[in-house]
């Protein structure tokens, strides 16, 4: 039975051998834990620039980044993964396409400052991940 254990473990783990820790890894953009609180920040931060009547809760803005490069370094990514998924243009792409998307669905009109501004405002009454990194000016 110890014969077949070790053999299966074997198994299992040998195809893994030639992978980096990298290529082990999942996408960041499929970590939850970064992924969500990030894309929080890129929408507060779209939220403030399209709306005079808003600011960004820069200051928090930027502990909730600081804090998220220290649980990705904690999962096992290194800065340089880090810096690499936060300039990939790519990822700026797709962050932004589902920026969009959420704030259409939201009612926000694109072309339209004052649409940001009540979206702002309701994020920032339902104390929401987007609100929390809002103030009214």
């Amino acid at each position: 039975m110890t014969r077949f254990i070790a053999a299966a473990v074997l198994a299992v783990f040998t195809p893994l051998s030639g992978l980096t820790a990298e290529e082990a890894k999942p996408s960041l953009r499929d970590v939850a834990a970064i992924e969500n609180p990030l894309f929080a920040v890129a929408v507060a931060q779209e939220v403030a620039e399209q709306c005079d009547t808003i600011a960004a809760r820069t200051f928090k803005g930027l502990r909730l980044l600081y804090s998220l490069r220290s649980t990705a370094n904690g999962l096992g990514y290194s800065d340089r993964e880090i810096r690499a998924y936060i300039d990939s243009d790519q990822e700026k792409a797709r962050m932004r396409a589902k920026g969009e998307r959420l704030l259409r669905q939201n009612g926000v009109n694109l072309d339209d400052p004052e649409t940001f501004c009540a979206y702002g405002r309701a994020e920032i009454q339902k104390n929401s991940a987007i609100g929390v990194l809002l103030r009214a000016k």
